[in-house]
Formats: structure tokens, C-alpha cells, sequence
């Protein structure tokens, strides 16, 4: 019975302890945006945390943070994802697809002309795309601090002529920069962005300097009715942003883990892995499914897979996308269940 009473008494402190800390940190970094409210509830978490491990169990300061964290709820779940703010003119427009049967209309295709990251002209095209031509799905990584993270993106590729390509972000306010704890806690929204390749890699590879960024696009060998089937549950979601907003999360909403909630549209092993929690090494989980060239080691896979200097080179040519394939490891499409 002591042990049993040591136990619950120790339950009843952690889990104190993790709501307060939780609770407190959400209304410090997320839209409640508190401090008074942040260090009142840790407060009261911690004054319940101390009862539980007196000698003789005082209950009132457990039911004062119940009555709390209770109050903390009701304000939490009223926190609700819009389409309606000032965003941040990168991320204002949202894109949208209208089907015609085998034909695509992408809406709000984004292309904006840079001067410097933070310099450019925004511009947007529509473009119809017959999904009979739809044969490719590439996977691009984006490092800037290491190997362990990397923005991911992909892009769908039809008959080799046309490109699209999808980068699933943070949709911020203007005057908002990105922080990851602020990401767990309600603070953006996701958003979709559809771009031409001259932008989402161009972007990158030739305008960000502070830090740079390293940029790798890795051809996969998904046969067409996989692409077929991952391209529409894309375009399914980006419309559903449309009339349905939802927050991004930094770990469990994100530019790697909305990838493989996409992927799971096709048959084969979806499991989830630490490799997608540290987003560096998606591409290195990728190719150990087989999804990529497996005929090369995967170090020599990415080393002859960075584009900086193609994309560089090309810049603004119409054929950027074909010159930045150019004598990429290629492999062929194999087995459908891949």
C-alpha cells in the first residue's frame, strides 16, 4: 500500500508538473500571449506540485489548479486558425486547383521576381496542367544549419516539360519571424505555397545569404498512378486551407510530416521515424525505402544531387528546370508498391 501511495503521489506531481509547464509556456508563447497568465498558473502548479509530496496531502491546491487549468482550456480551445490577417506579403495569396477532368487549374501559381530575399515583386500565374502528362515527383531538401534540419519540399513533374512544386510552410503576419517553440503553441498558421520552381528554389539557392542554404533535389522512382494519387491529395488539402484553416505545428504539422501524411494516399510502408522528426535526414529515410536511386551510395546519391550551382547558373531562364535536372541520378520507376 506505501508503494501504491508513493506511486499515485508521484504520478499526481509529474503530471501536475507537465500541464503547468505546458499551460504556461502556451499562454507566454502562444496567441494568449499572457506573461501575468504564464507565471500564475505556473505558480499554482508548482504550490500543487509541493502538496503532493508533503507528508500529509493537502488537496485544496490540487483543486485550485484543476479550477486553472480548467479556465486555461476553455481560453486554449477558443484559439481558432484564420485566413483573415495582415499576412506578410510571401504568404498573403493562397493558392487553389479547379478540375475539368484530366485537367488541372492551379490558381495563384506563386513566381515573384527577387532583388534580395526581401526585395521582390510578388507575381502570380494560373496554369492548367493535364494530369495524363503527370510522370515525376521529386524531393528537395533545403539545409542551412547542418545535417540534422532541412526545409522539405517536393515538386510534380509532367512529361518532363512542366513543373510545379509545393513547399508546405508557416503562413505569417507581417511583422511576425519564425520561431520553433512558438511553433507548438497555435502561433501560425500552415499554409501550401505553390510556386514555380524559378521561385521556391531559386529562392534559395540564389538569394538566401544569411545564412545560405544548401539545396538538393532528389529524383524518386514513384511510378505515375502514385504521383497521380499524391498530387491530388495535395491539391485536396491546399483547397481545403481555403475555406478551412488550420495551425501548423512544429511537430506534428510540418513541412516533413504533412509529406509523409501524404504518402500514406499509396500503398507500402508509411512508418513514421525519427528520420522525420529530424527533417535533415528525411531524404537518407527516403532512400532506404528504395523510393530513390539506390545504385549509388547514398553520400554520392547526395552529393551529385545539390543544385546550388545549376540553379545559380540558370537564374532566370525559361528552362531552369530541365538545367537543374541535368545529369542528376535518374532512377527508373520499379515496383508500383514502392
Amino acid at each position: 500500500m506505501r508503494a501504491l501511495k508513493v506511486g499515485a503521489r508521484a504520478g499526481i506531481v509529474l503530471a501536475t508538473v507537465g500541464l503547468a509547464a505546458w499551460a504556461a509556456a502556451a499562454l507566454y508563447l502562444g496567441p494568449p500571449h499572457s506573461t501575468v497568465g504564464a507565471v500564475a498558473i505556473g505558480a499554482v502548479g508548482a504550490l500543487a506540485a509541493v502538496s503532493a509530496v508533503l507528508p500529509r496531502l493537502r488537496w485544496w491546491p490540487l483543486g485550485l489548479f484543476a479550477v486553472a487549468f480548467v479556465a486555461f482550456s476553455i481560453r486554449w480551445h477558443e484559439v481558432e486558425p484564420s485566413n483573415d490577417r495582415d499576412w506578410q506579403p510571401d504568404v498573403a495569396v493562397l493558392p487553389f486547383a479547379s478540375f475539368d477532368g484530366d485537367l488541372v487549374t492551379i490558381h495563384n501559381v506563386r513566381n515573384f521576381d527577387y532583388r534580395t530575399e526581401t526585395d521582390y515583386t510578388p507575381h502570380y500565374y494560373d496554369k492548367t496542367f493535364d494530369m495524363r502528362q503527370l510522370d515525376s515527383v521529386d524531393l528537395i531538401a533545403v539545409y542551412w544549419m547542418g545535417d540534422a534540419i532541412a526545409h522539405i519540399m517536393v515538386s510534380f513533374g509532367f512529361g518532363g516539360q512542366d513543373f510545379v512544386a509545393v513547399s508546405i510552410e508557416t503562413r505569417e503576419e507581417r511583422g511576425e519571424t519564425y520561431d520553433t517553440w512558438k511553433g507548438f503553441f497555435r502561433q501560425y498558421e500552415l499554409t501550401y505555397v505553390v510556386g514555380d520552381e524559378r521561385d521556391l528554389i531559386r529562392l534559395r539557392t540564389n538569394y538566401r545569404k544569411d545564412p545560405p542554404e544548401d539545396a538538393y533535389l532528389f529524383r524518386t522512382n514513384a511510378p505515375p498512378e502514385n504521383v497521380r494519387r499524391l498530387f491530388l491529395s495535395y491539391l485536396e488539402t491546399i483547397n481545403d486551407l481555403n475555406e478551412h484553416p488550420t495551425f501548423y505545428n512544429t511537430l506534428t504539422t510540418n513541412c516533413t510530416t504533412n509529406v509523409l501524411m501524404h504518402t500514406k494516399v499509396n500503398p507500402g510502408n508509411h512508418r513514421y521515424s525519427w528520420k522525420i522528426l529530424l527533417s535533415g535526414y528525411a531524404p537518407l529515410y527516403t532512400y532506404e525505402l528504395g523510393r530513390l536511386d539506390t545504385g549509388l551510395p547514398f553520400e554520392e546519391l547526395k552529393r551529385r544531387s545539390h543544385i546550388n550551382a545549376a540553379a545559380q547558373a540558370a537564374d532566370q531562364a525559361a528552362d531552369f528546370s530541365q538545367r537543374i535536372r541535368a545529369g542528376l541520378p535518374n532512377p527508373a520507376a520499379s515496383d508500383p508498391h514502392e
